[in-house]
């Protein structure tokens, strides 16, 4: 599905076909069966693009058996309207970010009437299966902050607003880390990086000054709870000794790596390390 962002309130693009729908993706459990990872807004032509989540043969008959959420903000959440003429859907998020969509959002109150949803919640210890129906792939979630969405500035404090996702298949042995919002790089996270086949994380902005110096922000990229890739304090220094497969995802529009040609994609070439486009298949 979408490996890019849109936020911030950035200046449009240069280029309108450089536009990178919000970050998800589309997991695939078993036949016909999958799980989305974010419903983001651009839920619906994120579906569209891909045949193999189109809804049928029955009516109210999805392959989309459910969304599971890294964190309450609302690019990652507003999608899950969009899923309501599913004659059922199933939610997997931590305890805070549940209670944020059913006491802030109230999604409780707002699907009733149009389809039955349930809230199941994200394992932060240990694994699970994630398609208990059909499939041996386990999840669980790794705390990695406690940024909380604005629209719950008030809420309790808890590490676990947003986690990375570890999705593991007993078959295969594969791992797959997805991390499209990181605050922070605890060691626990460090430990599933080092563990993982595959590692996709958070590359909102390049340097920590991207948001000043573009004038979207009077906050540092930091400050506004994104790890940047560059610098001191940057992912891609320590992705680059992984021997996973590593991505950058949930990119800003800001961001030079938005254009192919920008001179910052070779500088991740040469440390291995890759950055997703929209619709991208990753077989693990």
């Amino acid at each position: 599905m979408g490996a890019g962002a849109r936020g911030h309130r950035p200046a449009p693009p240069p280029h309108p076909r450089r536009r990178r729908r919000h970050a998800s993706l589309a997991v695939r459990t078993g036949d016909d069966r999958w799980y989305v990872v974010n419903a983001t807004p651009d839920i619906g032509d994120q579906i569209e693009g891909r045949p193999e989540l189109h809804p049928g043969p029955g009516p109210r008959q999805t392959p989309v058996a459910g969304v599971v959420l890294t964190d309450a903000e609302l690019d990652h959440t507003l999608g899950i309207a969009r899923l309501r003429e599913a004659d059922r859907l199933e939610v997997i998020a931590t305890a805070p970010v549940r209670e944020a969509l059913l006491d802030r959002l109230h999604l409780g109150e707002v699907l009733a009437p149009y389809t039955s949803l349930t809230l199941r919640e994200l394992p932060r210890r240990g694994a699970e299966p994630l398609d208990r129906g059909t499939s041996g792939l386990q999840i669980s979630g790794i705390p990695v902050s406690g940024k909380r969405p604005r629209y719950a500035a008030d809420a309790p404090d808890d590490d676990a607003w947003v986690v990375a996702l570890r999705l593991y298949d007993p078959g295969s042995g594969a791992t797959a880390l997805y991390a499209p919002a990181l605050a922070a790089w605890p060691d626990r996270l460090q430990q599933a990086a080092a563990e993982a086949d595959c590692v996709i994380v958070d590359g909102t902005f390049w340097d920590n000054e991207e948001p000043r110096r573009t004038g979207i922000s009077d906050r540092t990229a930091t400050g506004m709870g994104h790890l940047p890739i560059e610098g001191p304090d940057g992912t891609a220094e320590r992705l680059a000794p992984l021997p996973a497969r590593c991505l950058y995802t949930h990119l800003n529009n800001t961001n030079p790596l938005v254009d192919p040609a920008a001179p910052q994609h070779k500088r991740l070439a040469r440390l291995g390390i890759e950055v997703a486009h929209d619709g991208m298949v990753i077989e693990l």
